[in-house]
């Protein structure tokens, strides 16, 4: 970096390549210097006493979940990608997943960090403390900054007790105001126990048949709102079971849930999750579709859905809402499918037309236009239609501070010097 920061020569981290939104990527001009963290992958330390764990950037996540229960301890975050993307761009896009519900996102995961500034300067905030106030919180910065700020080379991470027994439910709902007011009770039956709760729209399901027929739904009939919740508990097996149970039987005497199962053996609890976790690939095989990785009040999501959808309909007759997400936490991938027999080509080139709609939804109910996966390049621009002007000054301070050169990752996250003008930028 320090020869980088000499040459003048930006530089683009990487690190699993998994992301979503363009943020790893380089432009087209052969002058940026790619980075790659792949090398940095070690496991430095496993504190049981202090339940923390130490690991350089390039550490698969996967990895440091096996390494954590062979210490007899749970590192929580999951996603999709966690046999192949890894820690530092997971703290980089401040990753969410499926038990944000409980444990939060990566940023609420995470104790200290190494970084590498733009001027090849090694900070070293490796401090495994959760209490230190001695000053600015620097940390936060590089979190989610998608690597404009410095590259995260290690962290220290939170590590937790492993769970006594887990069990895991697929119940099939009325509809998205009961989804909602299932959450409300199992919060507050299963407390801290309920690790996660997702949802899937009746849409997904012919394209797991479709897809995936090894996959077997366990419903004879698709009910309009699927949710799949997650119980991890500290006592036994018997005590999850009886819980789950109870929250299940709610469900069906106050309308809410039509039918349900709950997982009897941990294959069988494996099987209903990789009904959930199947869905973005079975998009993927569907055909060419449109991804918008939002968060919204919880609350709100009914009405948006309703609204979003009503607003697809009318603007591609016959184009397929397929959305999915992790309703503990607001989270919703609401990805819409091209129109059966349509031109795919003709669809792609609206993409900008349908994202400012739903984005527009988005705003007009509270919530944000990217959730989990990063601005990137491909949300960066969208994001300026809806920050607030003080907002993106204070956003692009804090760039001009720490990397005045703008040598890290120019062009992501926020738009490069000389397109702020264009894009309207106080």
């Amino acid at each position: 970096m320090r020869l980088a920061h000499h040459w003048r020569v930006p530089v683009v981290p990487q690190g699993g390549n998994t992301g979503m939104s363009g943020g790893a990527t380089p432009d087209g001009s052969g002058r940026q210097l790619v980075l790659s963290t792949r090398r940095l992958n070690r496991i430095r330390r496993i504190d049981t006493a202090n339940d923390t764990a130490e690991v350089e950037a390039g550490v698969v996540l996967q990895a440091l979940q096996e390494a954590a229960q062979v210490a007899q301890r749970l590192f929580p975050l999951s996603l999709a990608a966690e046999g192949s993307c890894t820690l530092g761009g997971n703290l980089a896009t401040n990753a969410g997943g499926t038990a944000v519900l409980r444990y939060g996102n990566a940023r609420d995961l995470t104790l200290g960090l190494e970084v590498v500034t733009p001027s090849g300067e090694v900070w070293s905030g490796m401090r495994g403390l959760r209490k230190d106030n001695t000053g600015y919180d620097l940390k936060q910065l590089y979190i989610g900054s998608e690597g404009t700020l410095g590259i995260i080379t290690a962290a220290a991470l939170k590590l937790f007790p492993l769970p006594k027994a887990r069990r895991t439910a697929l119940m099939a709902l009325s509809g998205l105001v009961a989804a909602v007011a299932l959450l409300e009770h199992a919060r507050g039956e299963l407390g801290a126990g309920l690790t996660a709760f997702e949802v899937i729209s009746a849409r997904c399901v012919p394209l797991l048949a479709r897809h995936f027929p090894a996959l077997r739904w366990p419903f004879a009939q698709t009910a309009p709102v699927t949710v799949l919740l997650e119980l991890s508990d500290y006592e036994n097996d018997a005590h999850a079971r009886n819980v789950l149970d109870r929250v299940l039987e709610h469900a069906l005497e106050a309308g809410l849930a039509v039918d349900g199962v709950v997982g009897e053996s941990v294959a069988h609890s494996r099987a209903l999750w990789a009904l959930r976790e199947s869905l973005s690939e079975a998009q993927a095989l569907e055909g060419v579709h449109v991804k918008h990785d939002i968060a919204l009040p919880t609350s709100a999501i009914p009405a948006f859905v309703a609204a979003a959808e009503d607003s697809v309909e009318r603007f591609a007759p016959g184009a397929r809402p397929a959305w999915f997400g992790h309703l503990g936490d607001g989270n919703l991938h609401f990805n819409v499918l091209a129109p059966m027999a349509s031109d795919p080509d003709r669809f792609v080139a609206r993409q900008s037309e349908l994202n400012r709609l739903v984005h527009d939804q988005v705003a007009a109910f509270g919530g944000s236009i990217s959730a989990e996966h990063g601005l990137g390049q491909l949300r960066r621009d969208e994001n300026v239609r809806y920050k607030h002007p003080l907002e993106l000054r204070m956003m692009q301070a804090v760039k001009e501070a720490l990397d005045p050169l703008e040598l890290l990752n120019p062009g992501k996250l926020l738009p490069a010097r000389e397109s702020q003008e264009a894009l309207h930028i106080p």
